[in-house]
C-alpha cells in the first residue's frame, strides 16, 4: 500500500469517526445542556491530550501568540454549542452540508482579516457554494436551527484562518492543549449556570463524541503529513455520503433531490481542480456521439 493510498484511508476512517460523532450528538436528543456539553467535550479532550503535550520536548510545550489562542478556544465553544443544537433540530445531512460551508466563508474573511486579494475562479465557485446552501436551507421552508448550523460554519471558518497566525513551529498537540485549556473556565462556568442532572448514558454518549472528534482529528494529522492535500482532500467528503446514510439508518431521514442538488453545489466549487477536469473530461468522452462504425477501416487508422 503506498503511502497516499494509506493517507486517503485514514481520512476516510477519520470521516466516519467524525459522522459517529454527530450520531452521538444527536442521540442526545436535545436533553443536554449546550453548555454543559461543551464543557464535558473539552474537558475530555483535555485530559486526553495533556499526557500527549507533556510528552514532548519542554521547548515544543511553549505557546506562542496566546491572544490567538485564547480567541480561537473561545471559537470552538460557540462552534460546538452552535452544532449541538443544528444537529439536534435538523437533518444530519442538512446540518452538515451548512458545516461544509466553511471554506467557503473563508474566502470573503481571508479578505478581510488577511487582506487577500482572491482570483475570479475563486469568488464564482464560492458564489455557487452559496447557491447551495441556500439551496439546501430553503429559504421558503426556513428552520430557526439553520442559524446555528450557519454559526457552527462561521465559527470553524474563522478558527482556520486565525490558524494562520500561528508559527510553524508550534506543534499541533501544543495548540489543541492549550485550546482546550483556555476553553475550560468559561464552559465550566457557564455548565455551572445551567446545570442539570445527566444520566450515564447521557455522559457516554458525550464523551463517545468527543473522542470521536479527537480521533478524526488526530487521524487527519497523519493523513496530511504522509499525503499532499491536494492528491487526498477528496476524502473529506466522504462524511457527507456517511452522515446521509446515518441519518437514514439511524433516525429515517431521507434527504430530497433538492438537498442532494444543494451538496453537490456545496462540494463542487471545494473539489481540486484536476479532479473537475478529469470529470469533465469523462462526461465529455461518454456524452459525445459515436462516429459510426465501419469495418473496413483498419483499427490503426
Amino acid at each position: 500500500m503506498t503511502s497516499q493510498t494509506l493517507a486517503l484511508w485514514l481520512l476516510i476512517f477519520g470521516n466516519l469517526a467524525a459522522s459517529l460523532s454527530d450520531v452521538a450528538v444527536k442521540l442526545l436528543d436535545g436533553e443536554v445542556s449546550p453548555f454543559q456539553y461543551m464543557f464535558l467535550r473539552q474537558l475530555i479532550s483535555f485530559a486526553v491530550i495533556l499526557p500527549l503535550w507533556w510528552r514532548q520536548p519542554r521547548a515544543q510545550r511553549a505557546l506562542h501568540h496566546p491572544g490567538i489562542t485564547v480567541l480561537r478556544a473561545h471559537l470552538v465553544l460557540i462552534g460546538s454549542g452552535c452544532m449541538l443544537v443544528a444537529i439536534t433540530y435538523l437533518p444530519l445531512a442538512t446540518a452538515n452540508a451548512v458545516f461544509y460551508a466553511a471554506p467557503l466563508l473563508m474566502l470573503p474573511l481571508s479578505i478581510v482579516l488577511l487582506k487577500e486579494t482572491p482570483g475570479l475562479g475563486k469568488v464564482v465557485a464560492t458564489t455557487l457554494g452559496f447557491v447551495g446552501v441556500l439551496v439546501v436551507l430553503r429559504p421558503s421552508q426556513f428552520h430557526w436551527a439553520a442559524l446555528f448550523a450557519l454559526g457552527t460554519a462561521m465559527t470553524l471558518a474563522l478558527f482556520n484562518i486565525l490558524a494562520r497566525k500561528i508559527p510553524a513551529k508550534q506543534t499541533v498537540v501544543t495548540t489543541l492543549m492549550w485550546t482546550c485549556l483556555f476553553s475550560l473556565p468559561l464552559s465550566a462556568a457557564l455548565a455551572l449556570w445551567q446545570r442539570h442532572a445527566m444520566t450515564w448514558e447521557q455522559m457516554g454518549w458525550v464523551a463517545s463524541s468527543a473522542l470521536l472528534i479527537l480521533t478524526y482529528n488526530g487521524l487527519a494529522v497523519v493523513a496530511y503529513r504522509r499525503a499532499p492535500a491536494s492528491q487526498i482532500a477528496l476524502a473529506e467528503y466522504s462524511g457527507l455520503i456517511f452522515v446521509a446514510l446515518m441519518g437514514m439508518g439511524w433516525f429515517n431521514e431521507i434527504p430530497d433531490r433538492l438537498t442532494w442538488l444543494g451538496i453537490a453545489l456545496i462540494v463542487l466549487p471545494l473539489l481540486p481542480v484536476r479532479i473537475l477536469k478529469r470529470t469533465a473530461i469523462a462526461g465529455h468522452y461518454l456524452l459525445r456521439p459515436k462516429p459510426p462504425s465501419d469495418k473496413r477501416k483498419n483499427i490503426t487508422d
